[in-house]
């Protein structure tokens, strides 16, 4: 093996004798997120959810080619949902109009769809902590 060339895992055992990944790592290169920490649902459509770790707002050109990155939302942008690779969880069109805006939570509309975006509050998610757990990643 050539080092330095390809990744090398920190990996462990369970109780069952399983291999299980070192948390941090597996964060690091994309097979977990940390804690979820924002919740995006579609007010108009009750079994829309999606859960992530971060979210990053998008700008591009009119070609439609990436222009740059926003922290807070505005007309225009795109939300991006984390992780920041090929397997994000959730991308929506550009913003067509903000109908809402508070302190991590924004109501928003796009071509497609109505968004709500918030942050999640402590006791939201046990399910996820439990999911994360059993993929041996918790």
């Amino acid at each position: 093996m050539i080092g330095g060339r390809y990744p090398k895992l920190i990996l462990g055992y369970d109780g069952d004798g399983k291999f299980k990944i070192d948390r941090d790592q597996a964060e690091l290169i994309g097979l977990t997120e940390g804690e979820p920490k924002w919740i995006l649902t579609k007010p108009e459509e009750p079994g829309f959810q999606k859960i992530s770790a971060k979210v990053i707002w998008l700008e591009f050109n009119d070609d439609l080619t990436y222009k740059k990155r926003h922290k807070l939302p505005k007309e225009g942008l795109s939300l991006l949902m984390s992780p920041f690779n090929q397997y994000f969880t959730w991308q929506t069109t550009p913003i067509t109009h903000i109908k809402e805006s508070k302190e991590n939570y924004w109501l928003f509309e796009t071509s497609n769809s109505l968004y709500l975006l918030r942050q999640i509050e402590e006791g939201d998610l046990p399910q996820k902590k439990k999911e994360l757990h059993e993929r041996g990643v918790a």
